[in-house]
Formats: C-alpha cells, sequence, structure tokens
C-alpha cells in the first residue's frame, strides 16, 4: 500500500530489502534464501486497503491510502526497482483494479514491512 507520504525513497528501499530478504527455505528448510538467492520472481500488486483504518466504527476508512495520482507512479517504479533487484521481469496487476488473485501460501508466513520505520 502506498500513502502520501511515500516518494522514491521508500521504493528503492522497499525494493532492496524484499528482495534481499531471507524468507525462503535452504537446504535444512531454514528460511535462509533470498529471492534472488533462488532465482525466483516477484508479483506486484498495488492493494490500497493495506492502509486500512478500523479505529472508528466498523466500517474501515482508507483516508491514509495516497490517490491514484501520487500512488500508481510510484507503483510503476516499484515494479521497475523489483525488476532491477531481481533481474527478472516482475508479474502485475492491473493498478486500480478490482482483481480476483489466487496464490497458495507456503506457510504460514506474513511479514509487514514499514518503508517510513525502515523495518
Amino acid at each position: 500500500g502506498i500513502e502520501d507520504c511515500d516518494d522514491g525513497g521508500d521504493v528503492e528501499w522497499l525494493a532492496g530489502k524484499i528482495a534481499r530478504m531471507r524468507i525462503f527455505a535452504d537446504e535444512e528448510g531454514r528460511m535462509n534464501r533470498s529471492v534472488v538467492e533462488t532465482g525466483g520472481g516477484v508479483i506486484v500488486v498495488s492493494q490500497f486497503t493495506l492502509h486500512a483504518s478500523t479505529k472508528k466504527g466498523n466500517r474501515p476508512s482508507f483516508l491514509r491510502a495516497a490517490a491514484p495520482g501520487h500512488s500508481e507512479p510510484l507503483y510503476e517504479a516499484f515494479c521497475r526497482a523489483m525488476e532491477a533487484e531481481t533481474g527478472r521481469p516482475a508479474g502485475r496487476g492491473e493498478f486500480g483494479a478490482d482483481m480476483k488473485v489466487a496464490l497458495v501460501n507456503d506457510g504460514p508466513v506474513t511479514i509487514v514491512i514499514d518503508s517510513r520505520a525502515r523495518e
């Protein structure tokens, strides 16, 4: 998800962090290999709902999510940065579209990365 305060520096930092994050199993089954080390690829899907606020009431608010005019160029830049980091084409969702996304998780593993906090 992209917020109004996000910029090109966040894009570059996130792409590097994700490409080098050791989240894939090595020969001993330990999370010790990056997507680059495995020769794998990435799929990038824009998802403004990651910035949902549920603080007030029962209907989520998405006010923290950046408007498309700000977020789409950053999404495209992130896709290009991931391609540069991995050396492979990035699969892409259609920006702003309502999509059916199917995947098989190997885990469960969910890691939240915050470019503001650099963690």
